[in-house]
C-alpha cells in the first residue's frame, strides 16, 4: 500500500547548494501566518483546467509514482493559475525552474489520501482536507486553484528542510525562520516569489500554494471564485 510522503523525489537543499557555485537569492523574513475559516462560495467561475506544459516546469507525478489507486499522470490547473506559474518560471534566475508535486486532484484521490491520513495517528488531521463534491465547499485541490510545488535547479527538484508531504512540524512554512542557512533562504525565496503573484501559502506545508480558493479569499480579502472542477 502506498505511504504518504513516499517516494522521495527531491534532493536536500543544504547538500545541493554546498556543492554548487550558485546561491539562493536573498529574501525578506516570512511574516506570521494564520489559518482562516474558509467560507462557502457564493458564485463559481467556470474557467477551464489546462494541462501544465512549460520548458521550465517539471511535473513530478508524486502520487502516480507512489502507486495511489486514483492518482492520474500529469498536472492540471485553472488556466489563470497555470499562466501565473508560466510567468513565475520565466522570471526565475538562470538554471532555476519549478517542480510540481501535485495540482488538481480528483475527488477519488482526495478521499483515498484522507482515509489514509485518518488511519495514521502520526498525521495531523488538518493536513488533508475532507473530501466534498459540493461545488460551494470543495477541498482546495479539487478546484484547480491549489498547487504543491518547489524550485528546481538544473532540473533537480529540491527540498528545504523537509520533503513533500512531511507530516511533522518541520514542514511548516516558517519553521526555519530562526535557523540560518540555505534551506531557510530557499523557503523565503519560494514564499515571496509565489506571494508576488498573489498566491497564499498553507501554513502547515511550505510547498502548498493557492489562488482563487476559499482560503485564498479569506486571507486576501478578495472574492473566492473556484469551485469543483475537472479536466475531462
Amino acid at each position: 500500500m502506498p505511504k504518504i510522503g513516499e517516494p522521495v523525489l527531491t534532493s536536500d537543499v543544504q547538500k545541493f547548494f554546498e556543492n554548487t557555485i550558485i546561491d539562493v537569492p536573498e529574501s525578506e523574513a516570512m511574516p506570521e501566518f494564520w489559518e482562516p475559516e474558509a467560507p462557502t462560495l457564493k458564485t463559481t467561475d467556470e474557467e477551464p483546467l489546462v494541462s501544465l506544459k512549460h520548458s521550465r516546469i517539471k511535473t513530478l507525478n508524486c502520487y502516480w509514482e507512489a502507486g495511489w489507486k486514483n492518482a492520474l499522470e500529469g498536472s492540471w490547473l485553472r488556466e489563470s493559475v497555470a499562466e501565473k506559474l508560466y510567468c513565475i518560471a520565466e522570471g526565475l534566475p538562470e538554471r532555476w525552474g519549478l517542480g510540481i508535486f501535485d495540482a488538481w486532484r480528483p475527488l477519488a484521490l482526495q478521499s483515498e489520501l484522507f482515509k489514509a491520513a485518518c488511519e495514521d495517528p502520526e498525521i495531523p488531521e488538518e493536513l488533508f482536507a475532507e473530501p466534498s463534491n459540493d461545488p460551494f465547499t470543495p477541498p482546495p485541490h479539487l478546484t484547480g486553484g491549489a498547487v504543491d510545488l518547489t524550485f528546481t535547479v538544473d532540473d533537480i527538484p529540491l527540498a528545504p528542510g523537509s520533503g513533500f508531504d512531511d507530516v511533522t512540524s518541520a514542514a511548516r512554512a516558517n519553521f526555519l525562520e530562526e535557523t540560518p542557512g540555505y534551506a531557510r533562504e530557499f523557503r523565503r525565496f519560494l514564499y515571496w516569489t509565489m506571494r508576488s503573484h498573489d498566491f497564499i501559502v498553507f501554513e502547515p506545508e511550505w510547498w502548498h500554494f493557492e489562488f482563487g480558493t476559499r482560503r485564498w479569499g479569506s486571507l486576501t480579502g478578495q472574492t473566492a471564485k473556484f469551485g469543483v472542477s475537472g479536466p475531462f
